[in-house]
């Protein structure tokens, strides 16, 4: 498969530098007696200094030592409906991924909903979050169809759980079988919520989307427009034998992964352990059940917060002072989630 790269850069554009050549043995120590036969002066004591190798010792090189460089991280991707491969570098966040992917194929970043790792289908349990696996195979999910549907909301939950994809886009993870949204028919998994009604939401976070949602008064009406991913133009794309192939994306045991975070540089990290996946797993099943909401992110965030905590006070007074206040949780709320966080350092909890 050929890969692809828009950006070929030359010399050191790219902010790396070339490591100075070193020169041969040879034509090193002939100048280096030279140098000898140039500046070697008989000492006071009437003697040649002389190293413990009985070789008179010259003036130190003025060359430095060529630095060692860490090698940069290049991670394989390609359009979900089909495209060549390409390779991107040099982000550190998922603003800055999307900037990189709409760089390697020429479009906007703004065209792309989302990510999914190692698999271009609509995936939702392979979505590309706050970690990346050093072998992952991203695959971009582009905009396609806009449609728009008027909704009567014939009952109080509406069963949708929507999520985000850290750069302005909230979209429908799931879908609860029988409920209004599934019954209304033309609603896909992955659609991008662009509008409701008069209220535009690109920018807005999931949590914002689905309370907008849950406010809408049982028995009114209202409009609905979404934005499909758009669809793969044939079925075998992406790595057959590749990187990440057949992997878990994300999640994988003893895995090294890219952390990506809002502010600060990315960081290589171990993939978190079985405690840690069963905490967070858990507490991502109470943001659904509460909030309607799925972020595996932000249920990570969460565990962080608490996991050094000694009670739910210090707890509660942790996510007040941090950015999670603007969720607005409830007591009863933080009281289940420390609930899950007690049992997880406890070692009650085991992941699925």
């Amino acid at each position: 498969m050929p890969l692809w790269n828009k950006k070929q850069h030359s010399g050191n554009e790219n902010g790396t530098s070339s490591i100075p050549p070193v020169s041969n043995g040879k034509q090193h120590l002939h100048q280096n007696n030279d140098q000898q036969r140039t500046v070697q002066k008989p000492q006071q004591n009437g003697s040649n200094r002389k190293s413990h190798q009985g070789n008179p010792i010259g003036p130190p090189s003025e060359q430095q030592p060529p630095q060692i460089q860490k090698p940069k991280l290049v991670f394989h991707c390609q359009q979900a409906q089909g495209s060549p491969t390409g390779l991107i570098s040099g982000f550190t966040n998922i603003k800055e991924l999307y900037g990189k992917i709409a760089e390697c194929y020429d479009f906007q970043a703004q065209d792309i909903l989302f990510c999914t790792l190692n698999t271009h289908k609509v995936d939702m349990n392979k979505l590309l979050g706050g970690q990346i696996g050093l072998d992952d195979f991203i695959f971009a999910h582009r905009k396609g169809q806009t449609k728009e549907i008027e909704i009567t909301k014939t009952e109080e939950a509406l069963g949708l759980t929507i999520t985000d994809n850290g750069a302005g886009y909230a979209f429908i993870k799931r879908i609860k079988e029988g409920s209004v949204m599934d019954k209304a028919g033309f609603i896909q998994v992955g659609d991008h919520i662009e509008k409701i009604d008069n209220n535009y939401l690109v920018g807005r976070r999931h949590f914002e989307v689905a309370k907008l949602l849950k406010d809408i008064p049982k028995g009114a009406t209202f409009t609905i427009r979404l934005i499909e991913p758009l669809r793969a133009g044939f079925a075998n794309i992406g790595p057959r034998n590749g990187p990440g192939s057949g992997k878990k994306a994300t999640y994988g045991s003893g895995k090294e992964t890219l952390r990506l975070r809002a502010t600060g540089p990315a960081t290589v990290e171990e993939a978190p352990d079985d405690l840690i996946r069963a905490a967070v797993e858990k507490i991502n099943n109470l943001l659904e059940t509460f909030l309607g909401i799925n972020d595996v992110d932000l249920a990570t965030q969460i565990w962080e917060l608490g996991q050094n905590k000694p009670n739910t006070m210090e707890f509660s007074e942790a996510i007040e002072n941090s950015d999670l206040e603007a969720f607005s949780f409830t007591e009863d709320f933080v009281f289940d989630l420390w609930g899950v966080i007690s049992d997880a350092k406890a070692g009650r909890l085991t992941s699925r």
